[in-house]
């Protein structure tokens, strides 16, 4: 399957392409699965990062079809990672619902990269749903003697179960229903962060949610909060319809 004028723009910019091969899957909750993977050689030329991402090309009714993913637990030295899909309709989901070993997907590395703020931060503010929980996780990983309060916005009740990398005396985790389109998650977050945030310069907010709230809260954050621009990181994983 070609990749269209995307997958050609891509390759201008200086993208690399690798073939990734299904080694298992497991179902975390009823919607959300992981998929194991050999990494074809991606490591071995993309050192791994926090919240490190690799574009996924999928068949869309014969159109190729391309979405990021947070690469999961990367293991360098055995040439594995993992990939987590919450299970909704879409061509990648779908894919994920039947992968078994032995199959492939293609795979493409352009964009990723991660700067932590400077100086380090003195407490993470992660705001996210299971969509970016790999993301969150590998800053909870990374920063892990740092305290954490972590937003979580869910869609189904399960979704309290997907594992997260958190240590009890550091960590406050807050899971929050989705409903009216993300405003209980905007109030929550509007009502906490002006009294937690004493030093603006040494905080760190980080965000990815569904785009328009990611928006709006990193609006908050900057400009009623007056966080500067390097201390909020921003980015809408997904759209509503």
């Amino acid at each position: 399957m070609g990749r269209g004028v995307e997958g050609f723009v891509l390759k201008l910019m200086g993208s690399k392409d690798f073939t990734v091969t299904v080694t298992d899957a497991e179902q975390i909750t009823d919607h959300y699965r992981r998929v194991h993977c050999d990494d074809g050689g991606l490591l071995q030329q993309i050192d791994p990062h926090p919240t490190m991402w690799i574009r996924l090309w999928f068949d869309n009714g014969g159109k190729p079809h391309q979405r990021a993913y947070t690469v999961v637990n990367p293991n360098p030295q055995k040439g594995t990672f993992s990939l987590d899909f919450a299970l909704h309709d879409g061509c990648a989901a779908n894919w994920a619902r039947t992968a078994q070993p032995g199959d492939t997907i293609e795979a493409t590395v352009q964009g990723t990269g991660f700067t932590g703020p400077d100086p380090a931060p003195e407490h993470l503010y992660l705001i996210g749903d299971p969509a970016s929980i790999p993301a969150i996780n590998s800053l909870l990983r990374h920063h892990s003697e740092l305290p954490a309060t972590v937003w979580l916005e869910t869609g189904h009740e399960s979704d309290t179960d997907i594992p997260l990398a958190t240590v009890a005396d550091h960590h406050e985790i807050h899971w929050v229903p989705r409903k009216n389109q993300g405003q209980a998650l905007t109030d929550e977050v509007r009502a906490v962060l002006p009294d937690a945030i004493m030093e603006p310069e040494r905080a760190y907010v980080w965000i990815a949610c569904e785009a328009a709230v990611t928006r709006t809260l990193a609006s908050f954050a900057r400009k009623e909060l007056g966080l500067p621009k390097n201390r909020v990181h921003a980015l809408g994983y997904w759209r509503s319809r």
